[in-house]
Order: C-alpha cells, then structure tokens, then sequence
C-alpha cells in the first residue's frame, strides 16, 4: 500500500495549520455520510414537542380555574414511596456513571435535579397550612434544591467541555460559546416544521415520479 502520509511532515505542521487540515477533513467526512438528527423523525418528534407544549399550556390554564383548592386522595403511601425509590435509583445510577467515568452521567446529573425539584416542590406545596411545613422548607431549601443546583452545575461543565472537545476536533479554537448559541452538530438548516414540508414534497413527487414510470 503506498504511503500517503508524512508523519514527519504532520509533526512540522503548525498548531493552526493543524486545525485548519482538521476542519478540512471533518467537513470533508461531514458531507460523505449519513447526517444524524436529519430525518425526518427527528423533525416530527421536534413538531410534536411544540404541540405538546401548547396543549399543556391550555391545560394548566384549565386546571387552574378548575380544580379545588383541598383534595383527598388515595395511595399517598404508594405515591411518595414510588417517588423516592425513583430517586435512589436516579442517585444510584449517577453514582456508578461518576465512579465509571461515563458520558451519560449527564443525563443522570439532569435526572436527579428534576427528581429532587420536583420532590422539593410537592413536599412544601403539599404540606402549606400544616404541621410540617416548616420541616419541608427546611429540607428543601438545606438539602434538596442546593444538590439540583449541584448536579445541574457539574452537568453543564461536563457538557461544556465534551462541547469544546468537539469544537477543537473540528478544527476551532477559543472559549466554549453559551450552550444556548451552541448549534447541534450535524444537523441541517431551517425549522423541523419546514424541513417536514420540504421533505413530504420531495416525497409527493418521487412517488408521481414512480407513478409516471409505470
């Protein structure tokens, strides 16, 4: 096989004509294959997050002038308990995934703060006007809510820098951008919605072009 690569001639390359070979060959490597995050699933499962969050808005707006101010109800035992066994198994995982030093222990951080939030927010809600109320508070605002802060904190440093790692092996340099102006990678311009359109066209006509074949 000839050789097609100086190793010696690589190592006297510079720091940025490196990155500038780098970006040439990711790129390169980007338009040759398959795109993640392009089909057009993707695009209807992003459609149907935005359905989704203009049905719950309207339904909130209806729960709240509908449901009574003092409810009881049954299974409160069986509701709490199944709550907490999630968290252990959210503190569990995260856990093993810290020990293991694995990738999804950012989803776990994520998990395990939604988890405590939200335990934190139905103990004081649910326990108002009651004797313990104060205990709840106390738990929430010494306990709960500063280890979600934690584990939101340390998942965004880990994403940060997986961020900035792809970032340098694309060929780029400089401060990692707020995650909110970070793009997903590989991922195809416009709106799901018009990438939708645009593709059930595509559709329509190879099918009347199959159509016009017969």
């Amino acid at each position: 096989m000839d050789k097609k690569f100086d190793a010696d001639v690589l190592d006297r390359l510079s720091d940025d004509e490196r990155r500038e070979l780098l970006g040439l060959l990711v790129n390169s490597e980007r338009h040759s294959g398959a795109r993640p995050g392009t089909s057009w699933r993707w695009d209807l499962l992003l459609v149907l997050i935005i359905a989704g969050c203009i049905v719950l808005a309207g339904w909130i707006g209806y729960l709240a002038v509908s449901l009574p101010a003092f409810y009881r109800t049954g299974s409160w035992r069986g509701a709490w308990v199944g709550f907490d066994l999630a968290e252990l198994a959210a503190f569990s995982a995260t856990g093993w995934a810290a020990w293991k030093r694995r990738q999804i222990l950012i989803i776990c951080l994520i998990v395990l703060a939604t988890l405590l939030l939200c335990d934190a927010w139905f103990d004081v809600v649910l326990d108002a006007r009651t004797a313990g109320f104060a205990g709840s508070l106390v738990s929430a605002l010494v306990i709960e809510v500063p280890v979600a802060v934690i584990a939101v904190v340390v998942a965004r440093r880990l994403l940060r820098f997986a961020v900035g790692e792809v970032i340098r092996y694309e060929g780029g340099h400089g401060p990692v951008p707020s995650l909110w102006k970070v793009p997903l990678f590989n991922v195809e311009d416009g709106t799901p919605l018009e990438r939708l359109i645009k593709a059930a066209k595509s559709d329509g006509q190879g099918g009347a072009g199959r159509a016009h074949d017969r």
